[in-house]
């Protein structure tokens, strides 16, 4: 009798599932990654919108969660803490100023119209404000005295638009639009100044007229400073 043959059979060679493994998790992940993004922006969006009324120092985790009816813990979970919730709406404000204020500025040449262009868009936005309200003046009033990262976020922010407006009044006295004697640093301060005074008289004091004194005074800065050939254009 023939004995059974003792050679096994090779094992069928199952297919490799890990990489299609891995690759799912990394979809879930992502897609996880993004849903987190998105309601983080949401979040920040309505907390964006209140701060304008109630300030950053009345922006807290509870008021925010029953704005965006999440839960309290969800809400912390995209910040850590009231402070960085405050940071974060700094920073997003600050982005959308760059982009309605500096960045379109920046297609103008270089002189004294890409000044004109700056000070045209920025009060576009502040007429804007006079409704809504500006947290770098109401953050300014909250937080100058109190040291921390919020007032330090605020003053970066306030700081870095003030010194591109510098930047572009330095460019027009070396392009030649500003005399030689103009000082830099007194044109920007000037122009600094008729801003914070137009959110006073508009938005605190409600008088008429206020936006046309502020281009008013614009135009009265770039007469005292402007060579004699530069012309004013108005927008």
């Amino acid at each position: 009798m023939p004995l059974a043959s003792t050679t096994a059979k090779p094992a069928r060679k199952l297919p490799n599932a890990a990489p299609a493994a891995a690759s799912a998790l990394r979809g879930q992940a992502g897609r996880a990654l993004q849903k987190g993004q998105q309601t983080k922006l949401a979040i920040v969006e309505a907390a964006l919108g209140l701060s304008t009324q109630i300030g950053l120092e009345g922006l807290s985790i509870g008021v925010l969660a029953e704005v965006t009816q999440m839960s309290k813990s969800g809400v912390f979970a995209h910040f850590g803490s009231r402070e960085e919730l405050q940071i974060s709406v700094i920073r997003e404000y600050f982005h959308r100023f760059e982009q309605e204020v500096f960045y379109p500025a920046l297609s103008v040449p270089r002189g004294l119209p890409r000044v004109q262009a700056l000070f045209a868009n920025w009060m576009k936005r502040v007429a804007v404000e006079i409704q809504s309200g500006c947290i770098f003046i109401s953050g300014a009033v909250e937080f100058d005295d109190r040291p921390g990262p919020v007032r330090d976020a605020l003053a970066n922010s306030v700081q870095t638009w003030l010194n591109a407006m510098l930047r572009a009044v330095v460019l027009a006295k070396e392009c030649g639009d500003l005399r030689p004697d103009a000082d830099e640093h007194q044109v920007a301060f000037e122009i600094h100044g008729l801003i914070l005074a137009l959110h006073y008289e508009a938005r605190f004091l409600k008088n008429p007229g206020s936006i046309e004194r502020a281009n008013q005074g614009f135009e009265n800065i770039l007469a005292r400073y402007a060579v004699p050939s530069f012309t004013v254009t108005k927008e």
